[in-house]
């Protein structure tokens, strides 16, 4: 009896292999800051069905600007968030990837409205009593899922883009200009498309309460990224100095 072992054959006629078969998984950190970027995406669009006043019982105007109360929606010290982690993606690895972790973020967004479309159209149990309290909360109108969509791509894609193209002419000089002025071309992109198709699904139907929302939306986002910029700088040096694919990049390479 031979002791020469047996060894199957797969359809191409190669021998099989001994052991089962795994691709390997990307290094570096890319994955996880994406992971990141998509939860604080999701969980905002959700937070942002809520419309929030602060100062409610104060009226103070500047001509035809209200500065009080002061409008926003339940997101607003969240969202931030994304636009700093955008930051990130855009100065670690350029706009081709950070492109790719919007359209991520565009598609898990629309799973979600998906699904919350078809969860509250199931047949509610006998048992089961806050079916118009889901309804409420996550069966938002197609005016704010479509504001959500339209600002999230306006506002990231400017966001990279400004980044990118800043940091063309200053290398790796001068990291606060880039993550400023990402931040306001891409926090008043977003803003404005989003409280403009969103306002009057939240109550909004004014022009004072209007600019104040566009207002108050855009200079908060701004001072936070501004706050923040010591941890944006620290997660930015974090990334260079672990990612052993970081270099230079021809120009048309980061636009692919």
């Amino acid at each position: 009896m031979s002791d020469t072992k047996t060894v199957e054959s797969d359809r191409s006629g190669h021998p099989a292999p001994e052991h089962a078969a795994f691709a390997s998984a990307a290094g570096g950190y890319y994955t996880q800051v994406v992971v990141v970027f998509t939860a604080v995406l999701l969980i905002s669009n959700i937070c942002a069905t809520k419309g929030v006043q602060f100062f409610a019982d104060k009226h103070a105007a500047l001509g035809p600007i209200q500065l009080l109360p002061i409008n926003t929606d339940g997101a607003f010290f969240l969202f931030p968030i994304a636009y700093v982690i955008g930051d990130i993606l855009s100065e670690v690895y350029g706009f081709k990837a950070t492109r790719r972790a919007v359209y991520y973020g565009f598609g898990m967004l629309l799973l979600m409205v998906g699904t919350f479309w078809i969860a509250i159209g199931l047949p509610a149990a006998d048992f089961y009593e806050n079916q118009d309290s889901f309804r409420n909360v996550l069966g938002t109108t197609p005016q704010l899922v479509l504001a959500g969509l339209a600002g999230y791509f306006v506002g990231q894609f400017l966001n990279s883009v400004t980044l990118v193209l800043i940091k063309e002419r200053t290398k790796e000089k001068h990291l606060w200009a880039r993550l400023l002025g990402s931040t306001v071309a891409g926090e008043f992109g977003d803003t404005l498309v989003f409280c403009s198709i969103a306002a009057t699904a939240i109550g909004i139907h004014t022009w004072p309460d209007f600019i104040n929302y566009v207002l108050v939306g855009f200079i908060w986002k701004t001072l936070v990224e501004a706050m923040i910029l010591p941890i944006s700088y620290r997660c930015i040096a974090f990334l260079k100095k672990r990612e052993p694919s970081y270099r230079p990049r021809e120009r048309s390479a980061l636009y692919e």
